[in-house]
């Protein structure tokens, strides 16, 4: 998760940017390359593999190792330039003969998790392989066997060597899928700062809280303003939802699949922006408008002087500071507009909404609903 008050920046504009490759691309690569070589003692390397957008990357292998009853092989994932917790992460694939007519089975391997909770796209007690990749491995596998004249009937085991430690940095635990890592992606590619992969993670903590039977669940821009939330409603960890900076991509999902009640969190800057109706909360990507705020202190009554003076301020923390010093209750106001922003994006969806506010040391400074 980031920090509320987090610098978090964007490449330089106009840098180019190498696209990766998915843990799910690196996994379907390596149970080629292994199938192969249980069959005819012999590594494809480099393997291609068809992504479902029939793009046909080919990918160097990393290990290889084949004792007659079992193949491996493994690939280092390269995210490209996305800022990926999975980047050079050993994605090995196991491969050992399945019972006749079995067809395609998979197991977690040490690093991979296991689904332990519903409303996942998988069943409990099932690796934490998401359908595409497994789609695309079965097709794999497929091309194996039908060039070599093979059954096809295949165990297939992924594993992540210290995934269980990189997992405790992501979503995993909070969505149920305990020792380790998800094999992930439905493209196969990794598309730089797309944050495909947060938004992910968001939708499918709004899928776990509903299957669980959660109906308060909590959207926070970072720790400190989480934490607060936690303290203040006593939630579950399975209700917070970290919504980073997608606001939008919390807010539109649950106009989908509704949960009914959310509450928004985060420093007076990050809702700031949502106030102003901005739905991607990036200092990259948004900027605190100061003139705006201004005049929002002038609509709740603020002296001209005051009102001048947050026009001038250098940052929304220096403006906050100023009226609270004026005790014009400014963070309840933009409380108010940044909830009248969620509603207008859930757009009657039945949620109920409320906003908190909160400073650098995650104290409430402004509610509103």
């Amino acid at each position: 998760m980031s920090d509320d008050n987090a610098d978090d920046t964007l490449p330089p504009e106009g840098a180019p940017l190498r696209r990766g490759w998915t843990t799910g691309a690196c996994a379907t690569a390596a149970t080629k390359s292994a199938y192969a070589a249980l069959i005819t003692g012999r590594f494809l390397d480099p393997v291609e593999i068809l992504l479902p957008g029939g793009e046909r990357p080919s990918f160097a292998l990393a290990k290889e190792s084949h004792d007659g009853d079992s193949a491996t092989a493994g690939i280092v994932k390269d995210a490209g330039d996305d800022p990926d917790v999975t980047h050079g992460a050993l994605v090995l694939s196991t491969v050992r003969r399945g019972p006749p007519g079995s067809g395609v089975t998979f197991r977690a391997g040490p690093g991979v998790g296991t689904v332990t909770k519903p409303g996942l796209p998988l069943p409990v007690g099932e690796p934490a392989i998401n359908p595409v990749p497994r789609q695309m491995m079965r097709a794999a596998v497929a091309e194996i066997a039908a060039s070599l004249g093979d059954t096809g009937d295949l165990v297939v085991e992924i594993s992540i060597p210290g995934g269980e430690a990189i997992a405790a940095r992501t979503w995993n635990p909070r969505l149920g899928i305990l020792g380790g890592l998800s094999i992930l992606g439905t493209t196969g590619v990794v598309v730089p700062y797309s944050c495909a992969a947060w938004i992910h993670s968001i939708h499918r903590g709004i899928d776990v809280a509903r299957a669980t039977g959660v109906t308060h669940v909590a959207g926070a821009t970072g720790a400190t303003s989480e934490a607060a939330v936690m303290k203040l409603y006593g939630l579950e960890e399975g209700a917070l939802l970290d919504m980073g900076d997608f606001a939008g991509g919390l807010l539109k999902y649950l106009k989908r699949h509704p949960v009914p009640r959310l509450t928004i969190a985060g420093g007076f800057a990050k809702l700031t922006k949502l106030a102003q109706g901005h739905l991607d909360l990036h200092s990259g990507r948004s900027q605190v408008d100061l003139g705006w705020l201004a005049t929002v202190a002038a609509e709740i009554g603020a002296a001209p002087t005051l009102v001048a003076d947050i026009a001038a301020a250098n940052t929304g923390l220096a403006a906050l500071r100023l009226a609270q010093a004026a005790g014009l209750p400014l963070a309840d106001a933009i409380a108010a507009r940044a909830r009248a922003t969620a509603l207008a994006t859930l757009a009657g969806a039945p949620v109920a909404v409320d906003v908190l506010v909160v400073d650098r040391e995650g104290n409430p400074v402004g509610r509103a609903g």
